[in-house]
């Protein structure tokens, strides 16, 4: 106990309090593919990504630097121009969306020791967590519920389907006291996922001024 209270400090300490910054959609951003499916198009520009996805599913995974471990807030604007329908994400399969933005935590001795390359060897870690702040489905604005493909995976729904310009900011450590009944620990990766493959949609879409602090 007293070995994880100390590296639980030592992450505290490798940030700047209340510091914030832009996470540049770049060559950092690595796709987890899904074997048998086609993959979606990122366009990777620095402020901004776009996202298609024609009847496809793939994730894009970045790690965070261990100076911004401790974020507690998040923002970003997100724009869709073409949607898929609406479906009910509390099921699996089926369960198309527009966007989804994931923030995975771990503890603080779990991150030490892990690669954060990829998001499947993270999820398979028993000590991870994750909040993912979905565009899509058909439950009402601001419902949230267990992943049905995990429950170390809280999902709360931020818009429902259609198309549309937002700005969005969250509170990290809010959502996961509600959903975890605990304070989260250290911030590893962030992830963007679009999805379309099981209604046979077609999403075009963007995210742009991705930040957390």
């Amino acid at each position: 106990m007293i070995r994880v209270l100390v590296l639980a400090l030592a992450w505290a300490l490798s940030g700047v309090a209340g510091s914030a910054e832009q996470i540049p959609f770049d060559e950092t951003w690595k796709e987890q593919g899904f074997l048998r499916l086609f993959s979606n198009e990122y366009t990777l520009q620095g402020a901004r990504m776009g996202v298609v996805s024609d009847g496809t599913i793939s994730v894009i995974w970045r790690p965070i630097d261990a100076k911004l471990g401790q974020a507690r807030t998040a923002s970003w604007n997100w724009r869709v121009d073409q949607s898929v329908v609406a479906t009910d994400l509390t099921k699996k399969g089926g369960d198309d969306r527009n966007l989804a933005i994931y923030f995975v935590f771990v503890d603080a001795e779990t991150a030490q020791k892990l690669t954060r390359k990829t998001a499947r060897k993270l999820l398979r870690s028993p000590s991870t967590r994750g909040l993912v702040y979905i565009w899509g489905g058909a439950q009402t604005r601001g419902t949230a519920h267990p992943s049905p493909y995990n429950d170390a995976l809280s999902v709360k729904i931020l818009r429902g389907v259609g198309t549309g310009s937002f700005s969005e900011t969250i509170d990290l450590a809010a959502d996961f006291q509600r959903a975890f009944g605990q304070a989260p620990e250290v911030l590893v990766g962030v992830a963007i996922t679009a999805d379309s493959d099981d209604t046979d949609g077609r999403i075009a879409a963007e995210i742009s001024n991705f930040q957390i602090k």
